[in-house]
């Protein structure tokens, strides 16, 4: 079989939530690019519908742009729905939409700076992924990508709160590919290490960041968001029996 023919995606619905910057946009712009048409949402509900607007005109695929908060279940509910009555159906999940939450030592943490980081990085994928995967059984099939972190792997000081929050991410993960295995549904996670964007740019331009980079990650490097796309397509099209895994990508910070 040709390469084209394994990784054709062509047709697919796809729902990116966090999708209109940062890593989501990145994967509505690749998936958009192999002939996806994709349904982006966030909070930022005009910046979505700008990202989809420029890809419809771009690809020639259907994009739509809605308005969600993951961490309330209704939201959510509601945003299925539109996807549903848009398309009909949706064959790929993107759960992107998190936070980094406050870096300060675990005994500082205060009780509503760790809700916020474990509502929207672990309950908003977990509402996310139950509404979608309810569309997918009676379709008996889909993806469901969950965006995870090196964090959820490694101890990193002063982040407990993401830390443990994709970690359970992970656990998320594996816990839904068994439960939906029956029903031809994959789940996989994705743990980015770090990657050169608007929000940590200041920072890894700076002394102590370049220190960090040389120090922590084999490659010298962070990587760029370009590298994700592979990954995402891969995913997104990857073969039954590949499920309950995280793929890592982050320069082999994590093994060393």
């Amino acid at each position: 079989m040709a390469a084209e023919e394994v990784f054709d995606l062509k047709g697919k619905v796809a729902l990116i939530t966090g999708g209109y910057r940062g890593i989501g946009e990145v994967f509505a712009r690749t998936l958009a690019k192999t002939g996806v048409n994709v349904a982006i949402a966030a909070r930022n509900r005009s910046g979505c519908v700008q990202l989809a607007d420029e890809l419809e005109s771009s690809y020639g695929i259907k994009a739509i742009g809605e308005a969600v908060d993951v961490v309330k279940k209704k939201s959510v509910k509601e945003l299925m729905s539109k996807v549903a009555d848009e398309f009909n159906h949706i064959d790929i999940l993107v759960n992107s939409a998190g936070v980094s939450g406050v870096q300060k030592p675990t005994v500082e943490l205060e009780e509503d700076e760790l809700d916020y980081v474990f509502s929207v990085d672990f309950k908003g994928t977990l509402f996310c992924s139950q509404e979608a995967a309810k569309l997918m059984m009676k379709q008996n099939g889909g993806k469901i990508i969950n965006v995870a972190s090196i964090a959820g792997k490694l101890a990193i000081p002063y982040m407990t709160g993401y830390c443990v929050s994709k970690a359970s991410v992970i656990q998320l993960t594996r816990v839904m590919a068994l439960e939906l295995s029956r029903y031809n549904i994959q789940v996989n996670a994705l743990c980015p290490g770090y990657f050169l964007s608007d929000m940590n740019k200041e920072f890894f331009e700076s002394k102590k960041g370049k220190q960090y980079i040389n120090e922590r990650i084999p490659l010298k490097r962070l990587g760029d968001l370009k590298e994700l796309e592979s990954t995402v397509i891969y995913l997104a099209s990857a073969p039954a029996y590949l499920t309950g895994t995280e793929i890592v990508i982050d320069g082999a910070q994590s093994i060393i």
